[in-house]
């Protein structure tokens, strides 16, 4: 092999006895901590938020290096099915309710603008649907409800589950598609009743209410699509674990500058608690 490659034996042994260098060194480093922060996101991270991620952790790196590193490690996060089942359905005798969002999903504090919407899960007993009601300004999961109906009461069992783990304001907006069920009159009672005001977008203008789509995109891409759930009760602890132990405390958000619901939750509630 050495005649053939044109080096001298003691060359080619020499060589296979150096010691790594510095940057071999740092890159075999740096796999070991990608791997683990790809391990702990139950390889849903791509290479931006393992980046942000080992930020956080004080490692320092560049976004293209860790998107190399994770191509040599062949770490593919899970990718988004594009199929769906829409559930929207509308209601032509609904009375007039206003888009008071008008797809500006900003808010300058929590409590002041939501949005909801409902989604499906399948199961071998049948579909276990799921209603939820997510903070604007910290893109929290302040509430959510789940059952084997899509109907009124379960939209209403989310929003009233969001009032009571949540502090809502006076005229806070609540946003949803218009489906017969959330432009029902039964909806609007618990609306009146929460002193909230009511804001829908338009029929099939999904970006309209594209807050709490990117909200079930992510649930499903992250665990729903791979996972098989034989009964309605085991989806629904999943769901829950999910919610409550990784996207709310743990996951990061772009839209949040890469800092997880909670964090920003703490952070404004630290600076109200110190003005």
């Amino acid at each position: 092999m050495c005649r053939w490659l044109s080096v001298s034996p003691s060359g080619f042994f020499d060589w296979r006895q150096r010691p790594k260098s510095a940057t071999v060194e740092r890159r075999d480093q740096l796999k070991l901590l990608i791997e683990q922060v790809f391990t702990n996101s139950d390889e849903t991270y791509g290479y931006r938020r393992v980046h942000a991620q080992l930020a956080r952790s004080g490692v320092p790196c560049g976004p293209e290096l860790v998107r190399d590193l994770m191509r040599e490690l062949d770490l593919r996060p899970c990718q988004p099915r594009p199929w769906r089942v829409n559930l929207t359905e509308a209601d032509a005798s609904a009375h007039h309710i206003p888009d008071l969002l008008e797809q500006d999903f900003t808010a300058v504090a929590p409590g002041q603008k939501m949005v909801g919407d409902i989604t499906y899960i399948p199961t071998w007993e049948g579909w276990l649907y799921l209603a939820t009601v997510i903070d604007c300004y910290t893109k929290m999961v302040v509430g959510y409800s789940m059952g084997e109906d899509y109907k009124t009461p379960l939209i209403a069992a989310a929003l009233h589950h969001a009032a009571g783990r949540s502090q809502l304001v006076d005229g806070a907006i609540f946003h949803s598609d218009r489906g017969s069920n959330y432009t029902s009159h039964s909806f609007a009672a618990t609306i009146t009743e929460l002193s909230l005001r009511h804001s829908v977008g338009r029929t099939g203008i999904c970006y309209d209410n594209a807050m709490a789509e990117s909200f079930f995109a992510a649930l499903k891409n992250e665990r729903i699509h791979r996972t098989v759930y034989p009964t309605r009760e085991q989806a629904q602890r999943d769901i829950v674990r999910y919610i409550e132990f990784w996207y709310n405390p743990h996951r990061l958000h772009s839209g949040l500058d890469y800092k997880t619901p909670q964090e920003v939750l703490k952070h404004w509630t630290d600076s109200q608690e110190a003005a």
